[in-house]
């Protein structure tokens, strides 16, 4: 099955987009685990942890971020095959830029035709227009279980929040008595496997990510990555990155790391 998803993490590549006059147009796409943070960075400058591309040429606006990614290291190619689509194999069938085809224009169609190719045709990703007076459709539109959202990216709830929902009932409570175990293997479920929990009200499974992955693949042999699936539990059909991004991580709080392109770009090259 290879290497399972880091639930309740955010990772995602951004682009954006520059209003200063003398450099209008300009475009820019990296990785992030903090959208917020890594915008002001951008527009602070290099000595601030910004990218030196971007460093002086401000202000910059996050327009358009992808997020879902099962890991830092699937970010981080999918950026470096945005930024290189001529150098990237899975990108040989995208024309280059044309002449008089703005950055902006030709960085969505490049998008448009990754989010068809495989892998990444198969992650489950949410397109997201912070800036929705920028959205454009794209050509070819997104898989369908790729939603369009709009709007600055849902808060990861606090370990406090989490504890203080438990205390009021609203998650299921594992048995006193015992370790809690996979509702599919039966074996224990460790805190660091990040167990994935149903998202349907009044649904108690909780499953280890393999197990549920496997579970789904069972109608699509061959294929290594979950869309959708039935909660054996209750029935109900539910999206494979929902899944996931309902999952959550009670020990560890969210890095307070930034990982930038020029770091990887050797390593990580597709």
């Amino acid at each position: 099955m290879g290497h399972a998803a880091s639930p309740g993490r955010f990772f995602g590549v951004y682009l954006l987009y520059c209003q200063n006059p003398r450099h209008r147009g300009r475009v820019y796409v990296g990785f992030t685990v903090n959208p917020a943070r890594r915008v002001r960075q951008h527009n602070a400058g290099r000595k601030k942890g910004g990218a030196w591309r971007t460093s002086g040429r401000g202000p910059w606006d996050m327009v358009l971020i992808l997020h879902g990614f099962p890991s830092a290291v699937a970010a981080l190619r999918f950026e470096w095959a945005w930024q290189h689509p001529q150098a990237s194999r899975r990108l040989t069938h995208v024309g280059p830029r044309l002449r008089g085809e703005a950055a902006f224009a030709f960085h969505l169609r490049v998008l448009a035709h990754m989010l068809r190719a495989p892998p990444w045709a198969r992650l489950p990703l949410t397109v997201r227009w912070l800036r929705p007076d920028f959205r454009h459709d794209l050509c070819p539109a997104p898989p369908p279980h790729m939603p369009i959202a709009f709007g600055p990216p849902p808060a990861r709830p606090s370990v406090q929040k989490r504890l203080a929902a438990r205390e009021a009932g609203d998650e299921p409570q594992p048995d006193p008595g015992g370790q809690p175990s996979c509702s599919l293997c039966a074996r224990a479920l460790q805190d660091e496997e990040g167990p994935l929990c149903c998202p349907h009200p009044g649904c108690t499974l909780r499953a280890h990510i393999i197990c549920l992955a496997e579970e789904f693949l069972q109608e699509e042999p061959g294929q290594l990555l979950p869309l959708e699936g039935r909660c054996p539990s209750c029935r109900k059909s539910v999206l494979w990155g929902h899944l996931v991004g309902q999952c959550r991580v009670d020990t560890e709080e969210e890095e307070d790391l930034e990982l930038e392109e020029e770091h990887w770009t050797d390593l990580l090259e597709t």
